[in-house]
């Protein structure tokens, strides 16, 4: 009894579910035995606040007074797993036989009167005040047949004896059962929302705007936290039976964003509202119902076993939402649009994960880029799809805005893999600047005598490796560029990085680094096209006073174009002094202002 009160249960309102649950299959089993009833069942519930009293009814089966010892106030024994076993009732709830122990969570006193259908002429009373040790003897035959469980509320526990907690505990537990419950004397039974997938035999199939309309009002009643944007059904398949409806959430979301929920119901009755693993990790904006009457629960009820039905329906799920976006793409365009605005971070990242979903989704997303968000193929420049792997403030920002060529941000969420599959998939080259690979397509490399390269390093450089080269734009003279890979290889392989990545990630992280040299930080290429860099040398090779000042201009250049990405490492102030020097110079000639 104290593992069944301390650590079986999460709260311990769920001893309410497991005796609604009680109810049920009692209600059941007396459609299964007794072939003269002909009544439709209910399950009544009431509370008396002030006494802390709450009073579960039923007008199911009852049970005899050897029934009472032997399934009742056994531990781990229950008839319903016997009728279950025996008959292959798939509408059976109860497993473990630990149910109606759980009222000694609630309770610190339990009185039960029940009446047999196999002997409605007598009626026996059972009492105990802690599940160990009880008392029954014989009374008074009940009106009519079934069971009446009184609790008498341990002090902590007596407000749930009022009508609007019992409503609120038992209208999320008890929302799909088919028999129905009422609290106190509504006349309305509180699981009253019938699930849009369930119907009776002959009854005519919903049109299909009545049933969206449907499924968006189930859909609204179980998610909490977002709006329902549009539902995806859930059908049954081969090895799974999972029934049920998915829906988008009308709520942005992010790489980070996990809003995933799932309410599983077994046979009616809510076994776990939060099994967002079923859901791929991917759809993080994604929540839904579903209902099984082949998950198996654990103990506590609380949870699914992660046996070979719970991964069947796991990958049903997968397809319901692969499947079911394909389907919402091609049939509402307005509810399609709403999702890729909404959710077009996570979904480049959902792309990866599946071959359709890259398929579906590779032309109609968008990545962000020096340009604001654009769609991939606005990326394209003469067959080139360029992505850099900085964070858009540095030399890739500066290079490209004068070409007016976008660069996509390839240190955002899912980018540069998305990108790298995109031109696998629909052609072109990728070019991703600021690593080796990169800048040897972006920048032709030349040669230059090694007093004209000695020169230049002294004049321009601060400790960059100095490369002649070509490359546009004509007018740009010179371009710091930091390697990235570098740079990644230099912050993963510091000492405090071990401290805030995992053995595993870091390994993985190495593994891809280990490829690069990483003696270079920063590059800085000169332009050999450009008419001042061709006028300095010229200076130079004659022997004219201008050379030095003329290159320190260009080193004053160079500092003003890096002040973005390299803050600090350059003297900005020497930078401006340089230029207003080369100013004055060409004014009056003196280089003094």
């Amino acid at each position: 009894m104290t593992v069944l009160g301390q650590h079986l249960y999460s709260t311990p309102t769920v001893a309410l579910r497991e005796l609604v649950q009680n109810a049920h299959d009692s209600l059941v089993r007396r459609r299964m035995e007794d072939r003269d009833w002909t009544g439709g069942g209910r399950i009544q519930i009431s509370g008396d606040l002030a006494k802390g009293i709450l009073r579960i009814t039923d007008q199911g089966a009852g049970l005899t007074e050897g029934e009472i010892h032997g399934f009742l106030a056994t531990i781990g024994v229950g008839y319903t797993r016997t009728l279950r076993e025996r008959s292959g009732s798939e509408e059976l709830i109860g497993l473990f036989g630990l149910g109606f122990l759980s009222a000694f969570v609630l309770a610190e006193e339990v009185i039960l009167t029940t009446s047999s259908y196999q002997e409605p002429h007598r009626g026996w009373c059972y009492r105990s005040c802690n599940g160990q040790d009880y008392h029954v003897a014989e009374v008074a035959a009940r009106p009519e047949v079934g069971t009446e469980v009184v609790l008498h509320l341990r002090a902590t526990y007596q407000h749930l004896a009022g009508p609007g907690a019992l409503a609120r505990i038992l209208g999320k537990y008890c929302a799909l059962m088919p028999d129905p419950i009422y609290i106190e004397d509504a006349s309305t039974p509180l699981n009253d929302l019938t699930p849009p997938w369930h119907r009776e035999p002959g009854e005519p199939v919903d049109h299909p705007v009545q049933y969206r309309r449907k499924c968006m009002a189930f859909a609204e009643r179980f998610e909490d936290t977002f709006a329902p944007l549009c539902t995806l059904p859930v059908e049954p398949t081969g090895a799974s039976d999972a029934i049920g409806l998915l829906w988008i959430q009308d709520g942005s979301s992010y790489a980070t964003s996990d809003n995933r929920n799932l309410s599983i119901f077994v046979r009616g009755m809510l076994l776990d509202d939060d099994a967002r693993d079923l859901i791929p990790a991917w759809a993080g904006f994604v929540g839904g119902v579903i209902e099984s009457k082949r998950l198996t629960p654990t103990a506590s009820r609380e949870d699914i076993q992660k046996d070979d039905v719970y991964h069947a329906v796991r990958s049903a799920l997968k397809e319901a939402l692969v499947e079911g976006l394909s389907t919402l793409s091609k049939q509402d365009d307005a509810a399609w649009r709403r999702v890729l605005t909404r959710h077009n971070e996570a979904l480049l990242g959902a792309a990866l994960c599946d071959p359709r979903l890259f398929s579906l989704l590779a032309d109609s997303l968008w990545v962000p880029t020096s340009q604001g968000d654009l769609p991939v193929r606005a990326l394209m420049n003469q067959g080139n799809l360029h992505v850099a792997l900085g964070g858009g403030d540095g030399f890739e920002d500066m290079l490209f805005r004068a070409l007016q060529i976008p660069v996509a941000r390839g240190d955002r969420y899912a980018v540069m893999s998305f990108l790298r599959e995109w031109v696998v998939q629909r052609g072109g080259r990728l070019i991703e600047v600021g690593t080796q690979h990169g800048n040897r397509q972006l920048f032709a490399e030349d040669e230059l005598p090694q007093e004209d390269l000695d020169w230049l390093t002294a004049q321009l450089g601060d400790g960059e490796l100095l490369i002649p080269a070509h490359f546009a734009p004509l007018d740009l003279p010179l371009v710091v560029v930091p390697d990235r890979e570098a740079e990644l290889k230099q912050r993963l392989e510091a000492d405090e990085a071990d401290e805030r990545i995992s053995v595993a990630a870091l390994k993985l992280a190495r593994a891809f680094t280990a490829r690069i040299d990483g003696t270079t930080l920063t590059r800085l290429y000169v332009n050999l096209d450009n008419p001042a860099v061709q006028a300095v040398l010229e200076a130079r090779r004659k022997g004219a006073n201008t050379a030095v000042q003329a290159a320190r201009t260009l080193w004053a250049l160079k500092v003003l174009l890096s002040s973005r990405s390299d803050e600090g490492r350059l003297n900005l102030k020497q930078a401006l002094a340089q230029l207003g020097q080369a100013t004055c110079q060409l004014v009056n000639g003196t280089g003094q202002p």
